[in-house]
C-alpha cells in the first residue's frame, strides 16, 4: 500500500488536516484540494489511486466531480470514496449510479474508519483482474464492499453521539441488500439509539426472526430470491410474527404495488427517494407508538 496516492477533496480545512495526517501515517501519498474544480485539475494531473470527495462544496460540488469522472473513460475506474454531511437514500443511489465504491456520512465515521476503507478498496483495486474485451480495452472490474453483503463492518465501533435518542432501544430490523442504502440506515438508526438488526434477503430475515423480535421492521421490495412481497406475506400468514409492524421502503411506487402492499399488511409504504432519513425515522417512530 505504501506509496499509493490519495487524493482529498474536500473544503473543510480541519476534516481534511485530519485525514491527510491519518492516512500519511500509514505511508500514504496525499494530497488535498478545496474544492471540485481544483480537484479535477489535480485528478487530471496526478491520476490518483484513490479520491475522498466531498459532496457540499464551493465551485463545483461532488456529484459534479462524480459526473466528469464517471464520463471519462480514463478517470472513471478511480475508485472513490464519497464523505458527506448529507445521507438523503437519493443522493447515495445517485452516487453509486455514478461509481462511487463508499458513502460515510461525517458525523458517523472517525478517521481510522476512512482507513480502513481506504486499505479494503486499494486491496481489493490491486487483486482485481484486468479483463481484455472485444475491442482489446481494459476494464477493471471491481466488487462494492463484498464483505457487507453478509456481514456489516465495523457496526459495533460506529460512534454515537452522546444526548438522548430517539430510539431508545426500541428493537428494529431492516431487511435492505442495498450495500450504501443498508450501511446509511444501519448506522443513522445505531445514531438515534435503535438497537439493530439487518438482513438482506428472506433467509437472514427467518432466521433472525427464529429467535428475536423486532418491534418494527423496515422492508425493501427489490431483494434477492425472495421479494419483499413475498416476505410481507409470510410475516402476515405467522401467528408468532404477524403483529409485528412492517414498513416498506422500496425505489417501486406504483399505485398498484402500494395497494398491495397495504392488503399484505403494511403498516406504511415509503418510496425512498421521497423522504430524507430523518423523515423516515419519523415515519418508524410514529407507527412504533402507536403499535
Amino acid at each position: 500500500m505504501q506509496n499509493k496516492k490519495i487524493l482529498i477533496i474536500e473544503d473543510d480545512s480541519t476534516l481534511c488536516e485530519v485525514l491527510a495526517e491519518k492516512l500519511t501515517q500509514h505511508k500514504y501519498n496525499v494530497s488535498v484540494a478545496e474544492d471540485g474544480e481544483v480537484g479535477m485539475i489535480k485528478i487530471q494531473n496526478e491520476k490518483p489511486d484513490l479520491i475522498l470527495l466531498d459532496i457540499l462544496m464551493p465551485k463545483k460540488n461532488g456529484m459534479e466531480v462524480l459526473e466528469e469522472l464517471h464520463a471519462d473513460d480514463k478517470l472513471k475506474t478511480i475508485p472513490v470514496i464519497v464523505i458527506s454531511n448529507s445521507g438523503q437514500p437519493v443522493e447515495v443511489q445517485k452516487a453509486r449510479e455514478l461509481g462511487a465504491k463508499e458513502f460515510l456520512i461525517k458525523v458517523v465515521f472517525d478517521p481510522t474508519e476512512v482507513l480502513e476503507k481506504v486499505q479494503k478498496i486499494l486491496k481489493q483495486e490491486s487483486s482485481n483482474l484486468l479483463l481484455l474485451d472485444d475491442d482489446n480495452t481494459t476494464e477493471r472490474i471491481v466488487e462494492i464492499d463484498e464483505q457487507s453483503e453478509n456481514n456489516m463492518p465495523n457496526i459495533e465501533n460506529t460512534f454515537v453521539p452522546k444526548g438522548e435518542k430517539k430510539g431508545a432501544q426500541r428493537k428494529i430490523l431492516i431487511v435492505e441488500d442495498d450495500t450504501f442504502l443498508r450501511e446509511l440506515f444501519v448506522h443513522k438508526m445505531l445514531i438515534e439509539g435503535f438497537d439493530v438488526e439487518f438482513a438482506i434477503d428472506a433467509d437472514q430475515v427467518f432466521e433472525l426472526l427464529m429467535t428475536k423480535k423486532p418491534e418494527v421492521i423496515l422492508l425493501d421490495l427489490i431483494l434477492p430470491g425472495m421479494d419483499g412481497f413475498e416476505i410481507l406475506d409470510k410475516i402476515k400468514k405467522d401467528d408468532n410474527l404477524k403483529a409485528i409492524p412492517v414498513i416498506i421502503i422500496s425505489n417501486l411506487g406504483q399505485k398498484e404495488d402500494i395497494t398491495k402492499a397495504n392488503e399484505l399488511g403494511a403498516v406504511d409504504f415509503l418510496i425512498k427517494a421521497n423522504y430524507t432519513l430523518d423523515e423516515i425515522i419519523a415515519r418508524v417512530l410514529a407507527v412504533l407508538q402507536k403499535y
